[in-house]
């Protein structure tokens, strides 16, 4: 993929102020002249004065460039949100985000800090910070974990390791929030400090995909790679009606996740009309269980609905899948109940659950096996999960 042409987007003031907040990046390799990012599954040749497809990773001389120092989106969530619901329940999770991404999805819920540099309508504000303040901001809010998510992370990876290798030591759990249009290169270069990986699973069609600026094959390729190298993953889909909601798509899209692993939590969260997609109807509760159904019969043993809290019955809520014994009880993202062992396990069978239940836990799951990395006061927006 090669991608030289710029915009009148590109020159912008915006534009020009991202630009001064970057540094060399370190997921790319050079190639007759030119340099190839590494950052995501465009894999964008730039020759000097290029920019990749995210607008925000460019050529300059022969080094390519990418985002550092700065937000776009900041504040404490409940883990749920992103949602993560096997990742520390109940925790806060710092989560901040910069501008750009390697798609241009039409229901995208961030599209204010995501299509910045493509949209003109589009607008957000920046926040010089270091990872150091980044990490003393989530201590003092009571923080266990920290999340790149708002934007795409993939995009601003080597950012998110800076702030995450400032993070670990200080006891942090460290996640991505993600589209997966990821590459090998990328998540082995997150893998030794990043625990979690959300994977927004869009559709299960190859020409959905392209609609969107991505690839199936790509995410797909991701969430298979992710599991095996270590990351706890769960997986999100957005339900949209007459867009990915036919029996047929998802019936293959959750059994392509319950042959990777039916262990991995597939949230159906429901759609509501945003950015330029305003046609569809909104999902409702009988959308939202039949998805989850399908779901469950397809093997995965953790399937949540989401979006329409306390509507759902007991799609919110976490069972051990041998006893059937309710484990951990939600509203939205409240957890009214957490009653899985400080060992991981069901209080009634004693069945290990699958998930990250302890900071220790997470610790532990780490071995000396991981990769090592590739290469050693605004106003701001209030993001979607």
């Amino acid at each position: 993929m090669q991608n030289t042409r710029s915009s009148a987007l590109d020159r912008s003031p915006l534009a020009a102020l991202l630009d001064r907040h970057t540094a060399p990046a370190a997921l790319f390799r050079a190639e007759e002249g030119k340099v190839r990012c590494l950052a995501c599954a465009h894999r964008c040749l730039l020759a000097p004065g290029g920019r990749g497809i995210c607008r925000v990773r460019f050529n300059e001389n022969g080094q390519l460039r990418a985002p550092h120092g700065y937000v776009a989106g900041l504040q404490c969530d409940p883990v749920e949100k992103k949602p993560f619901f096997h990742l520390l329940p109940g925790s806060g999770a710092l989560t901040f985000g910069m501008l750009g991404c390697n798609l241009h999805c039409s229901f995208c819920q961030n599209w204010i800090t995501s299509q910045t540099l493509r949209d003109p309508t589009a607008g957000a504000a920046i926040r010089p910070i270091s990872a150091s303040q980044l990490v003393s901001m989530g201590r003092s809010q009571g923080a266990r974990l920290v999340v790149s998510s708002y934007n795409e992370p993939l995009i601003t990876a080597e950012w998110a390791v800076s702030v995450f290798q400032a993070a670990r030591p200080q006891g942090l759990l460290c996640a991505l929030v993600s589209n997966g249009n990821a590459t090998p290169e990328v998540l082995e270069f997150l893998r030794p400090w990043t625990r979690a990986f959300k994977v927004d699973l869009k559709s299960f069609s190859e020409n959905s995909y392209r609609a969107l600026g991505g690839s199936l094959r790509a995410v797909t390729q991701s969430i298979r790679q992710a599991r095996q190298m270590g990351f706890w993953v769960e997986v999100v889909t957005l339900l949209i009606p007459g867009f990915n909601d036919s029996e047929n798509e998802l019936r293959a899209l959750t059994g392509f996740l319950a042959g990777v692993s039916p262990d991995i939590p597939w949230h159906v969260t429901a759609f509501r009309s945003d950015y330029h997609m305003t046609t569809p109807r909104a999902t409702n509760v009988d959308d939202l269980i039949r998805a989850a159904m399908i779901g469950q019969s397809a093997g995965l043993r953790f399937v949540y609905a989401g979006n329409l809290p306390g509507r759902v019955g007991a799609w919110e809520n976490t069972f051990c899948p041998h006893c059937h014994a309710l484990l951990v009880e939600r509203t939205g993202f409240i957890v009214h109940k957490n009653r899985i062992t400080p060992q991981g396990k069901c209080p009634e069978c004693h069945a290990a659950i699958p998930g990250v239940w302890t900071p220790e836990e997470a610790d532990l799951s780490r071995s000396s096996s991981d990769p090592t990395p590739a290469v050693a006061g605004n106003n701001l927006p209030t993001p979607a999960p």
